[in-house]
C-alpha cells in the first residue's frame, strides 16, 4: 500500500460540520496506516484530532487580515519539506493560503490540491478560490447546482459530489441516553420533564432561524398546545448582543418561561433523543443540513424548511417534515400535526458516513496516483 501524506487546511477546530468532517476524515487516514496533518488556528477538537493519531500544527490561516498571507511562504517550503500528497482546503481564507503557497511549487512534484465546497457561499473572486481545486468537491447535490449556476468556467468533471455522512454507531437509531444523564439533565432542566421539547440546534446567529423558532412557539401556546423550546448553541464571537435580544423577544411574546437557552453542548446526541420534534429553519439555504441527518438518524422527527441541503436531505428521508420557507403559519400547522401523529422516520441509513470517508479517501489515491507518475517522471527525466 502506497502511504499517503495529506494536509487539511481550515480557520479552526472549535466545533461545527466542517470542523467534525475534518476529523473524521483524518482518523480513517490514520486507521487505513496513511499520515494526517491538519493546519488551523487550534481549538477544543485539537486533543481529540491528536489522541486519534494525526499531527496539527497551529497556524492562524483563517484570520481575515492581511497578515494572514505572511504563511503562504512556510507553507510552501513546509509541504515541499514534508513531501506531502494531497493538499485539501475546507475554506476560503486557508484555500487563498493553501493556493498561493501551491502554485509556486514545481508542478511536477507539488501536491495535488483539493478544495471541499461546504457552504453556499456569496458569489465574489473571494469565493472563487474555492473553485481552483484540481478536484472540487461538493458536499451535496445543492452545492454541485450552486457550483454550475454560478461559475460556469469550472468544469464540470472536476467537480464531484461526496455527501456528509453520520455514523450510525454514534447516532444510532431508537437510541436512548443513560439513566445517570437523564438524571442529571432532569436536575438541570426540571420544567423538561414529561412535556413535549422542540430543539432548534445550531450557533446563535441571524441565519439560523431562532426568530422564527420564537415565534413558532408563541403562536403554538397561544393556540393551546403545551410545548417548550430549546435553543441548543452557544452565541458567535462578538454577538452576545444578538443572544441578548432573542431573550428579549422570547420575553416579549410571553415564552421567556419556556424558550430556554442551552448554550454549546457536547452531549447533542443525548439531546437530540429526548426532543419530540428538531427543527431546522435557517434563513438562508444550507450547504447539507448536518443537523438534521443527526437527528433523523437517531429516528428523531424533523421539521424544516424546504430549500438547500435541508431540503435535499427532507425530501429522501422524511417529506413531511419539510415547510415552505419562512411562512409561520404552514410551520405552526405542520409542526401541530408531527406533534399530534408523527409517522416514523425510516432506519435505514441514507447517508451513512462509511460512504462518505470511502469515497473521500477514493479520490485522494486518485489524485495521488498521477502525482507519483509526475514525481517518478521528474526523478527519471532520461526514462
Amino acid at each position: 500500500m502506497v502511504r499517503l501524506s495529506v494536509a487539511q487546511l481550515l480557520p479552526a477546530l472549535d466545533g461545527g460540520g466542517v470542523e467534525r468532517g475534518t476529523l473524521e476524515v483524518a482518523r480513517e487516514l490514520v486507521r487505513q496506516g496513511h499520515r494526517s496533518v491538519v493546519i488551523s488556528a487550534g481549538g477544543r477538537l485539537v486533543p481529540e484530532l491528536l489522541r486519534d493519531g494525526s499531527e496539527h500544527l497551529a497556524w492562524p490561516l483563517g484570520v481575515k487580515s492581511p497578515w494572514t498571507l505572511r504563511w503562504v511562504w512556510p507553507l510552501r517550503r513546509w509541504l515541499e519539506e514534508q513531501r506531502i500528497d494531497i493538499l485539501h482546503a475546507r475554506s476560503r481564507l486557508p484555500a487563498w493560503v493553501g493556493w498561493l503557497a501551491w502554485r509556486g511549487m514545481n508542478p511536477m512534484t507539488r501536491p495535488r490540491f483539493v478544495t471541499t465546497v461546504h457552504g453556499l457561499y456569496s458569489v465574489s473572486r473571494y469565493s472563487a478560490i474555492m473553485t481552483r481545486g484540481e478536484r472540487v468537491i461538493a458536499v451535496s447535490e445543492t452545492v454541485r447546482a450552486y457550483l454550475q449556476r454560478h461559475y460556469p468556467e469550472l468544469p464540470a468533471n472536476r467537480i464531484q459530489v461526496i455527501q456528509r455522512g453520520v455514523d450510525p454507531a454514534a447516532f444510532p437509531y431508537g437510541y436512548r441516553p443513560s439513566s445517570g444523564w437523564l438524571a442529571d439533565w432532569r436536575r438541570q432542566y426540571p420544567q423538561l420533564f414529561d412535556v413535549p421539547i422542540l430543539t432548534l440546534p445550531g450557533r446563535l446567529s441571524r441565519l439560523k432561524g431562532h426568530e422564527d423558532f420564537i415565534d413558532l412557539i408563541a403562536r403554538l401556546r397561544m393556540g393551546g398546545t403545551v410545548v417548550y423550546g430549546l435553543i441548543v448553541g452557544g452565541p458567535e464571537p462578538g454577538r452576545q448582543r444578538y443572544a441578548d435580544g432573542l431573550r428579549e423577544m422570547a420575553r416579549s411574546r410571553g415564552v421567556g418561561d419556556v424558550v430556554l437557552f442551552a448554550g454549546h453542548r457536547s452531549d447533542i446526541r443525548e439531546i437530540y433523543a429526548i426532543s419530540t420534534l428538531v427543527l431546522s429553519l435557517s434563513a438562508k439555504p444550507e450547504s447539507f443540513g448536518r443537523t438534521v441527518l443527526e437527528a433523523l438518524g437517531l429516528g428523531i422527527p424533523v421539521a424544516g424548511y424546504d430549500h438547500g441541503g435541508v431540503g435535499e436531505i427532507l425530501r429522501r428521508i422524511y417529506p413531511v417534515g419539510l415547510v415552505s420557507v419562512g411562512d409561520s403559519e404552514a410551520l405552526t400547522k405542520r409542526v401541530k400535526e408531527l406533534l399530534a401523529a408523527a409517522p416514523a422516520v425510516p432506519p435505514e441509513p441514507a447517508y451513512p458516513l462509511r460512504r462518505m470517508l470511502d469515497e473521500t479517501l477514493a479520490l485522494y489515491k486518485t489524485c495521488a496516483g498521477r502525482l507519483g507518475l509526475a514525481r517518478e517522471a521528474d526523478a527519471n527525466p532520461l526514462n
